[in-house]
């Protein structure tokens, strides 16, 4: 098989097989939250979010991720103090433990033994024959307000005291957006890092990265790079582009974004850094014996 053939075939959506797997996990899910009678009284938003909802998964990340958003509670934080008035407060019982609680109990009534909540952020139900592995994640509606306009997002509790903020509708309509731009390559070439990175990892050729940083590295990569005629082009492209611009500290401007362009992709308490980018790049030119 030539490099070009393999390339191509690692751009490509999980199997209609493992997307079967992946449906029916989300559907079983969702009847569960039905079924639960004490979310009779209560708001919720149920949605795929993460590389499942944003088609860019691999097999070997094909866990599903469902956030269950009660929209009865809107916690929200401003940009600048005295840009917006709040209203009165929430004053119902869905606090973040009871949110929790019940979809927890309402997931073991499903699975079973399947469950598992040692986890500090999502319940996670584990695989059988039939489904993948699925993380579901209870949170809150959450607005930033701004001095012009507002951001809408979710709010995550986790058990350890802290939260987290999400932009997942966001993340889904700039991958839309980018995807559009480039010919629909866009997808394909964060798949086609993912399974890179896999494989490297696999091989023991570079540490193991998250999947969101790898479809985060290609979002960042310029439209141009997408339009050259073929997959070894491409990844070259990709990946001449990530070595280069990630050289040096983080600049003050022109700072590379998350897919949902709200968080900058490099801070402090990211799991990876500029040099995880640089590193991964090289590893990856090295590994299929590309010259300058």
């Amino acid at each position: 098989m030539s490099l070009e053939d393999q390339l191509s075939g690692w751009t490509g959506p999980s199997s209609d097989t493992e997307k079967d797997k992946q449906d029916r996990t989300e559907r079983m899910i969702r009847e569960a939250i039905d079924a639960h009678e004490p979310f009779n009284d209560c708001s919720l938003k149920v949605y795929a979010k993460g590389s499942y909802a944003n088609n860019t998964n691999v097999r070997s990340d094909s866990d599903v991720d469902i956030a269950v958003e009660c929209t009865d509670v809107l916690y929200w934080k401003e940009s600048k103090k005295g840009v917006h008035t709040p209203g009165k407060p929430y004053e119902g019982i869905w606090t973040p433990s009871k949110l929790r609680a019940e979809l927890v109990s309402a997931m073991k009534a499903k699975f079973s033994d399947q469950i598992d909540t040692t986890g500090s952020t999502a319940i996670q139900i584990n695989s059988s024959s039939a489904r993948v592995d699925a993380d579901v994640v209870p949170c809150f509606s959450f607005r930033y307000y701004m001095e012009h306009g507002s951001r809408d997002g979710t709010k995550i509790f986790k058990t350890d005291g802290s939260s987290i903020v999400n932009y997942p509708a966001q993340q889904l309509d700039n991958g839309k957006r980018k995807n559009n731009q480039t010919g629909f390559q866009y997808k394909k070439g964060a798949r086609l890092l993912k399974r890179i990175e896999n494989k490297m990892a696999e091989d023991g050729v570079c540490r193991e990265l998250p999947s969101f940083f790898m479809e985060c590295l290609a979002y960042n990569c310029p439209d141009s790079v997408f339009a050259h005629s073929t997959w070894t082009d491409r990844l070259r492209g990709m990946l001449i582009h990530i070595w280069n611009d990630l050289q040096g500290e983080e600049p003050n401007e022109g700072r590379w974004l998350e897919v949902n362009d709200c968080f900058y992709l490099f801070h402090s308490n990211q799991k990876w850094s500029r040099d995880d980018g640089r590193s991964f790049a090289k590893a990856a030119w090295n590994y299929f014996g590309f010259k300058s």
